[in-house]
């Protein structure tokens, strides 16, 4: 168990990778919610209020990119890590570190580890729940 939980919200248009993302990290001691869009994102964030998003990049309607600039506007404390299964959406990223919104892109595969180790790198700035 971490030393300290986050509320995180998982977002990805694969059921299968978000329920199993939010599975492992719930049994690591976080709180996490699977949502499947990111207009359900922006919803639940409303009363989940996370500490952290996970967002895949490539989804229909809100992408995670779209979804990223709303969070650095009404979740600015909130921390981002896109994960995306096209390395060009790495170099896509530098438009937020310009902006100064928090963002981190991955290229999936990525390992649970690898996503507790970002969720413990950003714990230092967060308030655990």
């Amino acid at each position: 168990m971490p030393c300290k939980s986050f509320r995180v919200l998982i977002v990805d248009d694969e059921h299968s990778l978000a329920d199993t993302l939010a599975l492992i990290l719930n049994r690591s001691g976080h709180n996490a919610l699977a949502v499947y869009d990111g207009l359900e994102a922006v919803d639940t964030a409303r009363r989940f209020n996370p500490h952290v998003l996970l967002s895949d990049v490539r989804m229909p309607g809100l992408d995670g990119f779209e979804l990223a600039q709303y969070f650095a506007v009404h979740y600015p404390d909130c921390r981002v890590l896109l994960m995306s299964g096209h390395a060009s959406a790495v170099e896509s990223a530098g438009i937020f570190v310009e902006s100064g919104a928090f963002v981190n892109v991955l290229t999936k595969p990525i390992f649970p580890e690898t996503i507790l180790d970002f969720i413990s790198s950003c714990g230092e700035n967060l308030v655990s729940v």
